[in-house]
């Protein structure tokens, strides 16, 4: 049995990166071979050094919601805080609330004034709540206008520039989380990288909350994902199998790529469409599409960090990791990064 407390380790609070560094692309890179289990440090404006032409990098191209709002219950007047997981029809999301306990089928709540009004119509399973939103004219301008850019909870200074928690790319709004590998990207860089005869290919997955809570079972095999939308574009499927059949290997940036990939697989193929994934990568898992990935340092005991030791084996990893902690490497959303190769 695979034990939760298998992926542990040792992480000093002081080195969870609070702030983007100011160039995207100065962030540090460990380098770890998935084959070997050797390491080195780098930083990841030389990731360059590390591709081929023929290669294919994927990218998640999802963007962050404003997705935390604050406002009151409509007849009390008590503070509530929502946080926008999952839409789930026009105008029904799937949401966190706090405090939520009480919080019945039936309960109103407003924010901004009444700019936007919202009402509980299920209790979900896993205590999250199903509610239809009432507002006039566009929801996302109204998003815009009234919410917060939703940070991890272990990030507690304020973000002055909401930008810095989208990448450079991102297009397709649904996020209330940030894929954060892609956050060291800059577009030069990534004109640098095409122009070495490297594909780029977009995915889209709706990153939500489920890949940041806690596995509360002991047993991995027994914890259960959130569901996730994700979409897969003919171009990118012909991009990423055509790379595959002429020998170019497939650069998963992030675990969000990585899992839209290995859930969109088949027969070794990339198939187009989209869907929702609950897909859980852990050692033990025979990788379909992946070959490398680049991806930042994770929680200790989380779904991430088994995803990447199911790519890199579980005491590279740790070792690997070991190693970041002792060098001073920034950890998590806005730090630094490795590469698996």
């Amino acid at each position: 049995m695979l034990s939760t407390e298998d992926f542990d380790f040792y992480l000093p609070p002081e080195q969870i990166a609070q702030h983007p560094l100011e160039d995207r692309s100065a962030s540090r890179m460990l380098a770890l071979d998935k084959n070997s289990g050797e390491y080195k440090d780098d930083m990841f404006v030389n990731i360059k050094n590390y591709l081929r032409p023929g290669d294919c990098l994927v990218l998640n191209d999802t963007r962050v919601i404003p997705a935390r709002l604050y406002g009151k219950k409509e007849n009390t007047g008590g503070a509530i805080e929502f946080l926008l997981l999952k839409r789930l029809g026009t105008d029904e999301w799937e949401v966190i609330l706090r405090p939520g306990r009480k919080a019945l089928p039936g309960a109103r709540f407003e924010f901004g004034g009444g700019r936007l009004r919202a009402e509980i119509l299920e209790v979900l399973e896993d205590g999250s709540r199903r509610v239809r939103f009432e507002y006039e004219g566009v929801f996302e301008n109204v998003l815009d206008e009234l919410g917060e850019m939703p940070l991890p909870p272990y990030i507690t200074e304020k973000l002055e520039d909401k930008e810095r928690y989208q990448t450079v790319y991102s297009v397709n709004r649904g996020s209330a989380a940030a894929p954060t590998a892609g956050l060291h990207f800059t577009e030069k860089l990534l004109d640098e990288i095409r122009a070495m005869g490297v594909k780029t290919a977009f995915v889209t997955l709706h990153v939500g909350l489920g890949t940041f809570r806690p596995v509360k079972v002991d047993n991995v095999e027994e914890h259960r994902m959130h569901s996730e939308f994700y979409s897969v574009s003919a171009k990118t499927a012909d991009m990423v199998n055509s790379a595959r059949e002429a020998g170019g290997r497939v650069i998963c940036v992030g675990t969000t790529s990585c899992r839209t990939l290995e859930s969109a697989a088949k027969d070794g193929k990339l198939v187009p469409g989209s869907g929702n994934t609950d897909i859980f990568i852990y050692p033990g898992y025979k990788f379909k599409l992946t070959d490398c990935l680049i991806t930042n340092f994770h929680l200790p005991k989380s779904t991430l960090i088994m995803l990447v030791s199911a790519l890199a084996g579980r005491e590279a990893v740790l070792k690997a990791y070991r190693h970041a902690v002792e060098e001073k490497y920034r950890f998590f959303s806005f730090g630094d990064c490795m590469f698996i190769h």
